[in-house]
């Protein structure tokens, strides 16, 4: 796959008014021709100043095997913008306008890019998963290369009578109901103990806390229990646990924090 970098990268060469000179930074040119776009592979000479003489030129993708992106795009979300180009089933996708940035993806491969597993539950929103998918679309995550792969169960689809919170929309919960003794009740560790110290012995629990389901690494979850919060191996998994409410920049410096760690260990 070729994806330049950053934007400033890829020149524009609908004009040349300083002749066959390019920026001195410039890796690649987009160039319209009378059959479409053209990308090219530029080698600026070795010299001095801003503008510098061209050394050579490859061809990269030619107008048959050009898409342009028509919609106005996040240069920085790298994972989105490869996902775009492979919906366009050509060989190289073009975005961007001529008066504003403009990057293109040829041979797009999301195989380049590091899974890491988001483990969240719903009802209610799945706030991690939401939180995460809201920074990604801003290019929040741009330097580390990741594409993230959601794994939030559904706990309205567990056969039990009792479930944590009114919030999730259920008929029974704990924070507005005394459980009959006996019933099965959707919790964690949190509202376990809300019934032992409460009403006692006398019930079936399904735990619903995401870092029981975690089996996959890196990770990052979430976790209502501030102890479990951190960075480390759960469940024999490494990744990283934020508190239930935990707020972006904290959920960000989690996962940057996790991904530097873990690299650490896999170079």
């Amino acid at each position: 796959m070729i994806f330049p970098k950053e934007c400033k990268f890829v020149g524009n060469a609908a004009s040349s008014p300083l002749g066959n000179k390019v920026y001195f930074l410039t890796e690649y040119l987009i160039h319209p021709t009378e059959g479409g776009f053209e990308v090219l592979k530029i080698q600026p000479k070795d010299g001095i100043g801003l503008m510098r003489e061209i050394e050579s030129v490859e061809l990269v993708a030619g107008p048959k095997d050009i898409a342009l992106w028509s919609d106005e795009v996040n240069t920085h979300d790298r994972a989105g913008l490869v996902r775009k180009a492979l919906s366009t089933q050509k060989r190289c996708t073009i975005f961007g306008k001529e008066d504003d940035h403009m990057t293109f993806i040829c041979d797009p491969d999301l195989s380049t890019f590091e899974t890491v597993h988001v483990f969240d539950i719903t009802p209610p929103n799945p706030s991690l998963v939401d939180t995460l998918t809201g920074l990604e679309s801003l290019g929040f995550f741009e330097t580390e290369n990741v594409v993230f792969e959601h794994h939030i169960r559904d706990i309205s689809k567990l056969e039990t009578e009792v479930y944590p919170c009114r919030a999730g929309g259920f008929p029974h919960t704990l924070d507005r109901d005394i459980p009959p003794k006996g019933s099965r009740i959707a919790c964690c560790r949190t509202g376990r103990q809300i019934c032992h110290e409460n009403y006692g012995y006398d019930f079936e629990f399904e735990d619903i806390c995401p870092i029981t389901q975690v089996n996959r690494e890196p990770f990052i979850a979430r976790c209502c229990r501030a102890e479990n919060s951190g960075i480390g191996m759960y469940n024999g998994y490494f990744g990283a646990v934020v508190h239930w409410g935990a707020n972006p920049k904290t959920i960000a410096d989690a996962f940057f924090g996790m991904m530097k760690e873990w690299r650490e260990q896999n170079d």
